[in-house]
């Protein structure tokens, strides 16, 4: 068991940020404490929403708060996922300097939440360089999906070869482990998703069926449980394999349900108790 200080947003009605990060990190075993960036009442891919973004100086009293129990020193993982606004990312800098000081064994993990092939980028302006610039810097682990990686990098990444390209890119920036989700190829078989995951142990892909839909939040667990499973085992290509049994798992249920949420309690078993029905291959 670890314990994960996860920084994110969270919402009342369905699961993304936190809100889809706690729960699955919890039935693998993990002490998660949560800290929010904003308190909405549902994800903005709705079009609306209510409720407020969290002021950076609030989230970092919150985290200090957590410093004066003296529980900082017994933190082993800091997660940081959907920032809000620009200026959370000193906070979440900061907190992660605070954790490695007090346990030089800490592991950072960044899901840097940016944007979507199809949407495009959906965060401020700001956001990128500064993931960029100070915040993938200080990661150990980072879970872009495939156009974070490229908008991170600035490598074009559309096909197998330029997506290792920028994996080794992100590397270079700072991070020893990357997990990349929604990776999409020219040369790719009809009807498949893969996701691929690298150390410095190796790099392995793993693919599994594409559903016809997509579902906010989904990107959010894949880096929980990746993050998760990574820390206890230091296992990439079983990490690997857990994630895309669980994730897929999770997605059938909510597209057999059609549900406009992701089933995230009905499908707790798939995470603790993964059926890992697919095969990762190393590349």
């Amino acid at each position: 068991m670890k314990n994960i200080l996860s920084i994110q947003s969270a919402v009342s009605f369905g699961h993304v940020g936190n809100s889809a990060a706690v729960f699955p990190l919890q039935r693998i075993g993990h002490e998660v404490w949560p800290v929010y960036t904003v308190n909405f009442s549902n994800h903005t891919g709705y079009g609306s929403w209510k409720g407020p973004m969290i002021p950076a100086e609030d989230v970092r009293e919150v985290i200090a708060g957590i410093g004066d129990r003296g529980a900082l020193k017994d933190v082993d993982v800091v997660l940081s996922g959907y920032l809000g606004g620009d200026d959370i990312a000193d906070v979440v800098v900061d907190a992660v300097a605070q954790v490695k000081e007090l346990n030089p064994d800490a592991v950072y993990s960044c899901d840097p939440v940016m944007g979507n092939a199809k949407s495009g980028c959906h965060v401020s302006d700001n956001i990128p360089p500064l993931l960029r610039e100070k915040v993938v810097p200080v990661a150990d682990i980072i879970c872009p999906n495939q156009f974070e990686l490229g908008y991170l990098t600035g490598i074009d990444c559309f096909d197998l070869d330029s997506t290792l390209k920028g994996i080794e890119a992100a590397k270079e920036m700072g991070p020893s482990t990357v997990l990349v989700t929604s990776v999409e190829r020219p040369d790719q078989p009809d009807g498949v998703l893969e996701m691929i995951a690298s150390d410095d142990t190796g790099t392995w892909i793993v693919e599994t069926p594409r559903l016809p839909f997509k579902r906010n939040g989904s990107g959010d667990v894949a880096c929980a449980l990746f993050t998760g499973h990574y820390v206890e085992s230091v296992n990439a290509a079983d990490s690997l394999a857990k994630t895309a049994s669980s994730v897929y798992d999770l997605l059938e249920a909510t597209y057999e349900a059609d549900s406009p949420e992701l089933l995230l309690v009905e499908s707790q078993d798939s995470f603790a108790h993964p059926q890992m029905q697919f095969e990762v291959r190393e590349l």
